[in-house]
């Protein structure tokens, strides 16, 4: 969405008083509350034209993730918005920036060690509670003026108990690509040894100045962390002490089996430096040789085969019934005929979580329209659309997510959708028949014949 904001607009009961951040998935803006004597934060996450919709699926699953936490290392939740009006409130915390001591590195080995221990406070904290944050990065962390180090941004988090949208709507790695862990190149988001490797790269980075892998843009860089070791922190930095480089590259090791096991003991490690087990990688001061490099790439080819992800469905209990929902004008009867097949379907099987799936289906050849008549965002206008659609099934709590995928062929994306997330069963309806869909294939037909589950077509 394109709309201009300024200070006095009223969002919510909620009003907005001065902006200080716009970044690509979504604006901050201070906002105020009578009731509410805290200070407060908005995040509102609009598209613009031509943009990725990652920033909406980034908005849904925060607004999923940050009600659910708590304790001093995240931001208290206080409001969210829906799809009509999406828009995220939170504590404004008062702290400061990593991002802001970039300029300042390489910083001295105890203030390294210092930041890295209370971001892993914050990392087992949030452990603890079944998420994983799969975004570490110095713009997501605060340190309060108290002290306390605080996580931000959870749009692609992983909570183990809750669906996986990003990873559901979105093929290929998913991540900041200076930080992503092995793992995460691979597709794996269920392991919370992922955020170490993550806070090893920051440690990285603040000790030496450099990041060990540099800032890789696309996914076949970021896949040279599976071969490639980094030059040891002491090379760049001779003066960093052993038990600083061990604990680092003790982070960064590729098989996950091989790195820290929890944020507690790494964060015991920085603060006890003294009780460091010194290991071949602390001497580490090159690369190694031909041999050295061939060791490696057989262990870490090794550790390869040992990361990838389990099909979903061996992983988690409970199926997944898609419903290709058309929500195109003049086919209303047929989207109630849907609901009422799927509310039916998920009757049976109690265990099922219903994902609601519609095309916005893009122009092959003409420059695709972005925004409606109202200037909405045709993306965030249609999971609107696609949420009221689902409205009848809210009876069913924690068991049904939304989903707007864009693409040029939607009997394909459909397709991909269900195998991509071990879909058992997909119920769609069928338009009436014509000339034109008899001469060119109908979407329905295709799903029917290509797909790898059950599928169930309804018709008026």
């Amino acid at each position: 969405m394109t709309r201009a904001f300024a200070p006095g607009d009223v969002i919510g009961g909620f009003t907005l008083t001065e902006k200080f951040h716009h970044g690509s998935l979504g604006t901050l803006w201070k906002v105020s509350r009578p009731d509410i004597a805290q200070p407060l934060v908005m995040k509102l996450p609009f598209l613009l034209p031509g943009e990725d919709p990652l920033s909406i699926v980034s908005y849904e699953t925060e607004q999923m993730i940050l009600p659910r936490l708590s304790g001093r290392h995240v931001p208290s939740f206080v409001a969210a918005g829906d799809f009509d009006n999406p828009y995220l409130v939170m504590e404004l915390v008062a702290g400061r920036s990593l991002a802001e001591r970039l300029p300042e590195l390489p910083l001295p080995p105890e203030t390294v060690a210092d930041i890295g221990a209370r971001i892993a406070d914050a990392l087992e904290a949030l452990h603890q509670q079944r998420v994983i944050h799969l975004d570490l990065k110095p713009s997501n962390i605060l340190i309060r003026d108290s002290g306390e180090a605080v996580l931000l941004d959870f749009g692609l988090a992983r909570h183990l108990d809750l669906p996986d949208l990003p990873a559901e709507e979105i093929d290929g790695p998913i991540g900041t690509g200076a930080y992503i862990a092995p793992e995460q190149v691979l597709g794996r988001r269920d392991d919370s040894r992922s955020d170490l490797f993550a806070l090893g790269v920051l440690l990285y980075f603040f000790a030496t100045g450099e990041r060990p892998f540099g800032e890789p843009s696309t996914a076949p860089q970021w896949r040279k962390r599976l071969v490639a070791a980094p030059s040891p922190p002491r090379l760049l930095r001779p003066e960093l002490p052993p038990w600083l480089q061990e604990i680092i590259l003790h982070c960064l090791e590729v098989d996950p089996r091989d790195r820290y096991q929890s944020a507690s003991h790494l964060a015991f490690d920085l603060r006890h430096p003294e009780l460091v087990q010194l290991t071949a990688r602390a001497a580490r001061l090159g690369r190694g040789g031909a041999l050295a490099a061939i060791k490696r790439w057989v262990r870490q080819a090794r550790a390869r085969a040992a990361l990838i992800p389990e099909p979903r469905a061996a992983k988690e209990a409970g199926s997944i019934i898609m419903a290709a929902v058309d929500l195109a004008e003049g086919y209303e009867l047929l989207a109630g005929a849907l609901a009422h097949a799927v509310e039916q379907l998920a009757a049976g099987e109690p265990t099922a979580r219903i994902a609601c799936v519609n095309v916005l289906k893009l122009a092959r050849l003409m420059p695709d329209q972005t925004e409606d008549a109202e200037g909405r965002n045709l993306h965030l206008a249609r999971l609107a659309e696609l949420k009221h659609w689902g409205a009848p099934l809210a009876r069913l709590p924690n068991r049904i997510t939304y989903h707007v995928i864009e693409a040029i062929d939607p009997a394909t994306a459909i397709i991909d959708f269900g195998r991509r997330n071990n879909v058992r069963h997909i119920v769609m309806g069928a338009r009436a028949s014509s000339g034109l869909r008899r001469y060119l294939g109908s979407v329905s037909a295709k799903v029917v014949a290509e797909a790898a589950c059950s599928v169930t077509v309804v018709r008026i």
